[in-house]
């Protein structure tokens, strides 16, 4: 998209309209050869001085010429798209902290399965959205998308805020938020390609830093809140956290690109392009093994006797403190050893700490293991994008294939979260030792399955960068 939008410069299209210009002087000067009437010329000349001059022609915004990879206004973008990430990624990274807190049946009383729907909901709606608003976004419409998207996280926290029951709960949290979300997600991921290429990874990793930190700051304010003023209120302010960081980029976040037609909502030859499709089936099974994490780790050291009240609170944003590291960190590196050869080590090492749970019985043990997943977590989050924009050829296709891409990842969640509260179960003896196993195989599949895509585009050579 960005080679063929970028391919004419301001430069040469003022210079086209110069050339019109002066194109347009000669033929009169031609003409006056004829010496026509005193009376015609005059008329001429005056119909001149009211038409616009060509070579004032106003360069089309869909040829913006180099792309800039850094400067003021392009990490202003990044800004923006961190606070996106925040009040997207984020708020489903947060659910951990429902999860717990629906558990003690305060509010409603309903199985673990149960529960993890409206969490799953919330993330799946995030990510399936992206086949609509993109279209959307690809029309000029970033500001609209970026309003009505802050209205849906805040209104959804606000209605939460008066529910009292399950349902209510899954409108309000489920499909409000993820909603609101929906329509923040590509705008978050799709300016950034325009302000940067050569330094794509870091940008895209120090935006989906935003998600780590909502991670964090949410968790915290919840829990020290919630037993002071009660859960509506806890919730109005955790509402009011994300109007206020949403302000940044309604105001700051330009389009610098406007596509020269809005993309399909589907390219069905990406269901053809085998690179592309063994990554997203490597990327379902991943988030299923992930979401078994986020969603029960906070449980898991209560329920256990493990941890105490506060620190099973905490556990939540200790996960996603690490989790800001590891999505930049290794975003960096990926822009000179290629995001595959990152991702694969990532889900393996994954895959071996959800197996650890199994052995987990103190304290200082579940807090390392949370703090090592939060790390090497972080990929899931933060190199689908990258790997999406390396596997798409037609880069007219990247909005596109990263919609559905992540619409078809997105499944992960819907199996991860409710189908771990299944394995969990509702006895006296919850199967904890199923549900890790499950997670950590998951992980394990997803590694050999980036792998798999690995050896189909470059065999067994390890100095390529893919």
């Amino acid at each position: 998209m960005l080679v063929d939008n970028g391919s004419q410069s301001p430069t040469e299209v003022l210079h086209s309209g110069s050339v019109v210009s002066n194109s347009s002087s000669t033929t009169i000067h031609d003409n006056a050869s004829a010496t026509p009437p005193n009376h015609l010329i005059e008329k001429e000349q005056h119909s001149e001085s009211q038409s616009p001059p060509q070579a004032e022609t106003t360069p089309a915004t869909n040829s913006p010429g180099p792309v800039p990879n850094g400067g003021t206004i392009a990490w202003l973008q990044v800004l923006s798209g961190f606070m996106i990430f925040f009040n997207t990624w984020g708020i489903m990274n947060t659910f951990g902290i429902f999860q717990t807190y629906y558990e003690s049946g305060a509010l409603f009383n309903e199985t673990s399965s149960n529960i993890s729907w409206i969490g799953a909901v919330q993330a799946y709606c995030v990510m399936l959205g992206g086949l609509f608003s993109g279209p959307i976004y690809d029309r000029g419409y970033l500001r609209v998308l970026l309003v009505v998207g802050a209205f849906g996280v805040v209104f959804g926290h606000m209605m939460l805020s008066l529910c009292h029951t399950y349902w209510q709960v899954l409108l309000a949290q489920g499909f409000c938020v993820g909603l609101g979300g929906a329509c923040l997600f590509v705008p978050g991921l799709a300016v950034l390609p325009a302000y940067f290429n050569t330094k794509i990874g870091l940008a895209m990793g120090v935006a989906a830093a935003g998600s780590s930190t909502g991670g964090i700051i949410y968790p915290i304010v919840f829990y020290q809140l919630i037993n002071k003023i009660g859960f509506g209120w806890t919730v109005r302010v955790l509402g009011f956290i994300a109007l206020a960081t949403m302000l940044v980029p309604i105001l700051l976040m330009r389009q610098r690109i406007k596509p020269l037609k809005a993309r399909a909502l589907i390219d069905w030859s990406a269901f053809t392009d085998w690179p592309f499709m063994i990554f997203v089936l490597g990327g379902t099974i991943g988030f299923v093994g992930l979401y078994t994490m986020l969603f029960y780790v906070s449980y898991y050291g209560e329920s256990q006797g493990i941890t105490n009240a506060s620190l099973s609170f905490y556990l939540v944003p200790i996960l996603n403190a690490t989790s800001m590291f590891g999505r930049t960190v290794p975003n960096a590196f990926s822009d000179f050893t290629g995001p595959i050869n990152i991702i694969i080590p990532g889900a393996l090492i994954c895959g071996i700490l959800v197996f650890c749970m199994v052995a987990v019985g103190s304290v200082g043990a579940i807090v390392i293991v949370t703090l090592l997943f939060g790390f090497f977590s972080g990929v899931f989050i933060s190199l689908p994008p990258v790997c999406f924009v390396m596997l798409t050829k037609d880069k007219s296709k990247i909005g596109t294939r990263i919609g559905m891409g992540f619409a078809l990842i997105g499944f992960g969640i819907l199996i991860g979260g409710p189908g771990g509260g299944s394995i969990l179960g509702q006895s006296d003896t919850p199967n904890w030792t199923g549900l890790f196993i499950f997670g950590g195989a998951c992980e394990v599949v997803s590694a050999l399955v980036f792998f798999a895509l690995r050896f189909y585009k470059v065999g067994f050579n390890l100095k390529v960068k893919v």
